[in-house]
């Protein structure tokens, strides 16, 4: 199996109404401006899209929602977050038969495998019937993969791409893109595409970042692969400022979601427990870089 992930694939927020009940209308819009954006993907129950805070009921409800709008344009990425290898295969399974095509997958973290037991986890997750997607992101799970390691789950049945989200993540991607060779598997980066024409430059071949700003980072990832260098580094600099914003730990959901409230395409910037609401505006160098860009409906 082949990968079909690349290119710039943003990890959606999910809208929550001021009562905290899922806001449906929000989220259409929200993929409807990803579609505008140019985007070559769209993913679910990242952690961008507070995936940790979310039932199962609505897990089935965002993917619903998310596939009957983009209607087959472009991959839809599940994240899939299992406490063990049978958890994590009842959300694989439920995520295939509500549309995904692949899976991006975190290792279990609660009681963390050896190298052994994550080749048997990545291997029985392989045989669900999507692309599996290795999420490489110790931040998240304290959990650390070795090139070597992302290596021979490259190797395995399904498994057809990589996450690469272990800071330093430039020489990581360098690493597994140059181990790689010639096969034909998938090597992204996600951090918010903090570092991400580094990342292109060392071989990745495409990038997950928070969806609030998916029309501006398109021209600069087609002037970087169309061999505008300068231009792309040039536009890229005066974006920084936002990416960076939007990684603080315990508010970047707020972020995300404060700046689609600002450029018009969701109404509410409401997070669930335990992200946490802004509690100061967004600075002015932030603002000066976002045009309005959506709709309110």
């Amino acid at each position: 199996m082949s990968h079909t992930v690349h290119g710039l694939v943003p990890i959606l927020a999910t809208p929550f109404l001021p009562g905290g009940a899922l806001d449906r209308p929000g989220l259409r819009r929200l993929v409807e401006f990803e579609l505008a954006s140019g985007v070559d993907g769209v993913a679910v129950f990242g952690m961008a899209s507070e995936g940790f805070a979310l039932t199962a009921a609505e897990r089935r409800v965002i993917l619903a929602d998310v596939t009957d709008v983009v209607g087959g344009a472009v991959p839809v990425v599940a994240g899939v977050y299992g406490t063990s290898t049978v958890t994590a295969l009842e959300q694989a399974r439920e995520a295939v038969e509500g549309g995904a095509g692949t899976l991006m997958v975190l290792p279990p973290s609660l009681v963390r495998p050896g190298p052994d037991q994550l080749l048997d986890f990545y291997g029985q997750l392989g045989k669900v019937g999507a692309e599996v997607m290795v999420q490489d992101a110790p931040g998240a799970t304290g959990l650390t993969m070795s090139s070597s390691l992302i290596v021979e789950l490259s190797k395995l049945p399904g498994v057809t791409s990589v996450k690469v989200e272990a800071p330093p993540t430039v020489p990581k991607v360098g690493a597994v893109v140059g181990a790689l060779g010639d096969e034909p598997f998938a090597v992204l980066g996600g951090m918010n595409a903090q570092f991400v024409l580094d990342e292109y430059a060392r071989g990745s071949i495409g990038t997950m970042p928070a969806c609030e700003f998916p029309d501006l980072l398109a021209p600069i990832l087609a002037d970087w692969n169309a061999g505008r260098r300068a231009a792309a580094r040039a536009a890229f600099t005066q974006l920084l400022p936002l990416i960076v914003h939007g990684l603080q730990p315990g508010i970047a959901w707020a972020v995300h979601k404060e700046v689609l409230v600002r450029r018009g395409i969701i109404d509410h910037a409401v997070v669930r427990s335990p992200a946490k609401p802004l509690e100061v505006t967004l600075p002015e160098e932030i603002l000066a870089v976002l045009p309005i860009a959506g709709r309110k409906s």
